[in-house]
């Protein structure tokens, strides 16, 4: 997969069928049409494409809002890439953007710039300034300048029963199964591991401090969780704890996450964190003491749950 980071570097050195659309998540039904997507592709002898955007075109229009995405860009480029898409084009949302006319859209970015021979879109799908079009309109552009549109039903779409809006609310009540569901993959945490206060380490639970740089990433619902990662090419188990350690004053949010059996240095090191199960909520306990049996708990019912995966 080829990923461009503005239409305008396209090189129109292929005609393409294209998708457009956030694809926050990537989750079952982005794959189902994307999946569709190389289908017709490959049938058509054209190129398939995304055209995505970013910043997500509410954290620009809507800036109060605070939107939760469920990927980073660089979480998102890389499921995307197993996909088998030939093409992947991040564009730059702004306020200018958004204001072409669906006439300039069309004309000037799918056919002239992206060199569209077939659009793949959902029935809903709505573009131009103030989202006025819509998929009739993209039809009519299609039959005056010579791309074809196949339209993603109603049907199809509650068919899929999954969405980015239902993988949050699960994910913000702590739904982690749920959300692994829809997904399709374990839902990810990527960041870079940090210097903490030590205190993991004095109640005999050395943890990494997960710092997620970019601000508008969900993370999930705070507790405790059953989580790997794959570290110098190694996979290892652990139990994960978000939120803000009652039991000992803790002020900030935190991540952090206690690996079973490894002893690395992991400062500034980057990984991914992969959620699979979710034991409890956060609490706070009457004492340290209380609070190193519980952790002892957890651990024995996280190393119970992996056993059972890995077995499976």
């Amino acid at each position: 997969m080829v990923t461009v980071q503005s239409i305008s570097e396209y090189d129109k050195e292929h005609s393409t069928v294209i998708t457009i659309g956030t694809f926050d998540g990537v989750h079952m039904g982005h794959k189902r049409i994307l999946q569709r997507l190389v289908k017709n592709a490959g049938t058509l002898k054209l190129k398939s494409m995304v055209l995505t955007f970013f910043p997500h075109p509410r954290m620009v229009l809507q800036e109060h809002a605070q939107i939760k995405l469920l990927n980073t860009l660089d979480e998102k480029m890389e499921i995307l890439k197993n996909l088998e898409l030939n093409y992947l084009i991040v564009h730059p949302f702004t306020k200018e953007f958004s204001r072409l006319s669906a006439t300039d859209f069309v004309r000037d970015i799918l056919v002239n710039s992206l060199s569209a021979k077939k659009i793949i879109i959902g029935y809903d799908h709505r573009f131009g300034r103030n989202r006025t079009a819509d998929i009739n309109d993209l039809t009519s552009f299609g039959s005056t300048l010579g791309f074809d549109v196949e339209e993603i039903s109603a049907q199809e779409v509650d068919d899929m029963a999954v969405s980015s809006t239902k993988i949050r609310r699960a994910l913000e009540g702590g739904d982690i199964q749920t959300a692994n569901k829809y997904l399709g993959y374990n839902y990810m945490l990527t960041g870079t591991i940090k210097k903490g206060k030590g205190l993991g380490k004095q109640l005999g639970f050395p943890t990494a401090n997960l710092h997620i740089k970019e601000t508008y990433k969900l993370v999930p619902k705070n507790g405790v969780y059953v989580v790997k990662s794959k570290i110098k090419g190694q996979v290892v188990y652990g139990m994960m704890n978000i939120g803000y350690n009652p039991t000992v004053s803790g002020k900030e949010r935190s991540i952090e996450i206690h690996f079973f059996d490894f002893e690395q240095d992991l400062y500034d090191r980057k990984i991914q964190i992969d959620i699979l199960e979710r034991l409890r909520d956060e609490h706070k306990f009457d004492s340290v003491e209380v609070l190193k049996d519980q952790l002892a708990q957890d651990r024995q019912v996280s190393l119970s749950l992996i056993d059972k995966t890995v077995g499976s």
